[in-house]
C-alpha cells in the first residue's frame, strides 16, 4: 500500500478534519503549523449539510451543540440603536432541516483537534520553506524543522496559503479581491442581547456585534478598492485602515473601535474570491481556502469538512494510484464548492450596502414580509451555504 505518509500545511478546520479521516483510514498525517498553538479567535461558522454528517460520524454533535452560539435572529439598528430591520434565523434554518450548528471557529477548530490529536502528529511554531517531488515522493524543508519526506503533501493552509505560492505561483495568480475588507475582534463580558446579532449599516459599511458562548463577537466590514501594499500580517496597518473606515462613524462604532485598535488578537484580511483552474500537480494538492475560497461568510468551514473528508475517502479507495485519487477529489468537491463562490456577490450587497437607498431596501423588507418570507430572501440571496451572518476566519490559520 502506497503513498502513506501525507504532510498537510495548516492545522484549521480542512487541515485537523483531514488528519482525522486520513487516520481513520491507515495514513499517517502530519500536521504542520506556522503559530505557535492553534488559533482560538475568530467569527462564528457554520457546520450544516454534508460537515454535520461529517461531524456526527465523527462523534463529536453533541460537543458541537454543547459550544453553538444559538443565535435566533438578526437586528439591524440607526444610528440610535432603534430597531429597523429583523430577520428570524430560526425560521431559515428551519427551512434548511433546522439541525445546523453556528459556533465560534476557535471552539470548532478546538474539537477537530481534540478528535484527530491521538492519531496525527502535530508540529506547531513550523511552515513548509521549501518543495520539491519527483516521481515516487516529496522532499519539504522547513522554516526551523529537518528536512523531511512524504508521499504526498495537501496545502490546508487558508487564503495566503504557502503551499499554493511554492507549488503553483503568487497569491495574485488566483485571488480576486473582491472590494471589502473585514476585521473581528472578541470582547468579554455577557452580551446584552444573548439571541441575536446586531447591525448598523451606512453605506459601504457594517458594524455588527455577535453573541458567543464567552461574551461577544465584534464585527466590521467596509468597501474599498484593494491595496497595492496590503499586509495580511501587519497589524498596525489593519488599525490604521480601521480606523480610516469608521473613524466617524455613527452607533457604537468609536467604542467598538477603540476595542479593536487596542486588541492584540485582532483579526484583519480582505475579502478575495479564489479560483484556480486546478487544485493539484504532482503529489501535491489544495484543500479549503487554499483551493477555492471565498472569505466571507461561515459556510467555508463546512465546505472544509467535506472537502477534507471526499479527499481521504477518494485516497483511500485507491492508496496506490494518487493521480486517479486527486482527480476523483477535485471533480466530486468542485461541485459543492463553486455554487458557493458564485453566491458571495450578492450576499456581499444584502449586508454592505453601498447606497443609503439600499440600506432601506432591505431593510424594508425585513419589516415588511412574514418572518418565513424575510428568512427565504435572505437564503435565497446567501445561496445554499445558509443564514452565517459574520466572516468566516479559517483561513487565519495559515502558513502563507
Amino acid at each position: 500500500m502506497g503513498n502513506r505518509t501525507v504532510l498537510i500545511s495548516g492545522a484549521g478546520i480542512a487541515g485537523t478534519t483531514l488528519a482525522y479521516w486520513l487516520a481513520w483510514h491507515g495514513f499517517r498525517p502530519t500536521v504542520v503549523e506556522r503559530g505557535l498553538w492553534q488559533r482560538a479567535t475568530g467569527s462564528p461558522v457554520d457546520v450544516r449539510g454534508q460537515a454535520l454528517r461529517v461531524a456526527e460520524r465523527m462523534g463529536i454533535q453533541a460537543r458541537l451543540r454543547t459550544a453553538a452560539t444559538n443565535v435566533a435572529g438578526m437586528r439591524f439598528v440607526d444610528a440610535a440603536g432603534r430597531t429597523v430591520g429583523r430577520i428570524n434565523l430560526r425560521a431559515l434554518a428551519r427551512s434548511t432541516g433546522g439541525r445546523d450548528v453556528e459556533l465560534p471557529r476557535g471552539a470548532l477548530a478546538a474539537i477537530l483537534q481534540t478528535a484527530s490529536a491521538e492519531h496525527a502528529e502535530f508540529v506547531f511554531g513550523d511552515s513548509i520553506a521549501g518543495i520539491a517531488q519527483d516521481e515516487h515522493g516529496v522532499d519539504v524543508t522547513f522554516e526551523h524543522g529537518r528536512p523531511r519526506r512524504f508521499d504526498l503533501v495537501v496545502g490546508a493552509d487558508g487564503l495566503h496559503s504557502a503551499v499554493r505560492r511554492l507549488v503553483f505561483g503568487p497569491e495574485h495568480n488566483y485571488a480576486r479581491h473582491l472590494g471589502l475588507y473585514l476585521a473581528t475582534v472578541p470582547i468579554a463580558g455577557p452580551a446584552e442581547d444573548a439571541r441575536e446579532v446586531v447591525m448598523h449599516n451606512t453605506p459601504g459599511r457594517a458594524v455588527a456585534l455577535h453573541p458567543s458562548p464567552d461574551g461577544q463577537i465584534a464585527f466590521f466590514a467596509f468597501r474599498r478598492p484593494q491595496l497595492a501594499d496590503f499586509n495580511h500580517r501587519d497589524i498596525e496597518q489593519h488599525r490604521l485602515l480601521l480606523a480610516a473606515a469608521f473613524g466617524t462613524a455613527s452607533w457604537r462604532a468609536p467604542e467598538l473601535l477603540a476595542r479593536a485598535y487596542a486588541a492584540e488578537d485582532l483579526y484583519f484580511d480582505a475579502v478575495n474570491r479564489v479560483q484556480m483552474p486546478t487544485w493539484t500537480s504532482g503529489r501535491v494538492t489544495l484543500l479549503g481556502d487554499a483551493a477555492s475560497c471565498v472569505s466571507l461568510f461561515g459556510d467555508s468551514s463546512s465546505l472544509a469538512m467535506a472537502g477534507a473528508f471526499a479527499l481521504a475517502e477518494e485516497l483511500a479507495a485507491t492508496p496506490n494510484d494518487h493521480r486517479a485519487a486527486l482527480r476523483r477529489y477535485e471533480g466530486r468537491h468542485r461541485r459543492l464548492a463553486e455554487p458557493r463562490q458564485r453566491g458571495a456577490d450578492q450576499a456581499a450587497h444584502l449586508l454592505i450596502p453601498t447606497t443609503w437607498a439600499g440600506i432601506r431596501a432591505r431593510n424594508a423588507a425585513t419589516r415588511l414580509w412574514p418572518a418565513a418570507a424575510a428568512a427565504g430572501w435572505l437564503g435565497s440571496r446567501l445561496g445554499p451555504g445558509g443564514p452565517s451572518l459574520l466572516a468566516r476566519t479559517d483561513g487565519a490559520t495559515s502558513t502563507g
